[in-house]
């Protein structure tokens, strides 16, 4: 499986659907979980149960990490990004960087299978919300 370089709803980022060459391009501790994005409701709810109470809100947020039974997972409604995950279902999604470093375009070029790059260009948001949720409550963490 490539490691994608592309601009994700927030920043630029690495996505793979293998975490072992995530977290070896990184330098990243295998153990840390990566964020799952998904492009469809459907593959998602194959992947993990949502909580009644807030699939509404899982379905309708933007710029939302969302951390259930430990597993940080992202439904992408960005067309762009969409397009890309589309293909696989769901990819593992991190910031284009080595781990503990801010983003270094040479890096990020180099190290990447495949770049994709739209007309929006390569840029870095502030980061998404993240918000854990059970079948109960929800705690928002950053």
């Amino acid at each position: 499986m490539p490691i994608f370089l592309a601009q994700t709803d927030t920043t630029v980022g690495f996505l793979s659907q293998n975490a072992h060459s995530l977290a070896t391009l990184k330098g990243r501790d295998e153990g840390k979980p990566f964020l799952k994005v998904f492009a469809s409701l459907s593959v998602l709810q194959k992947s993990l149960r949502i909580p009644l109470k807030h699939r509404s809100w899982v379905r309708h947020a933007q710029k939302t990490t969302f951390v259930i039974k430990n597993q940080a997972i992202r439904y992408v409604c960005d067309s762009h990004h969409t397009h890309l995950i589309a293909p696989y279902g769901w990819l593992y999604s991190t910031s284009a960087n080595k781990s503990g470093e801010t983003y270094a375009p040479h890096f990020c070029r180099t190290h990447a299978d495949r770049i994709i790059e739209d007309h929006r260009g390569f840029f870095t948001a502030p980061p998404s919300t993240i918000v854990r949720i059970t079948t109960t409550q929800s705690q928002k963490l950053r």
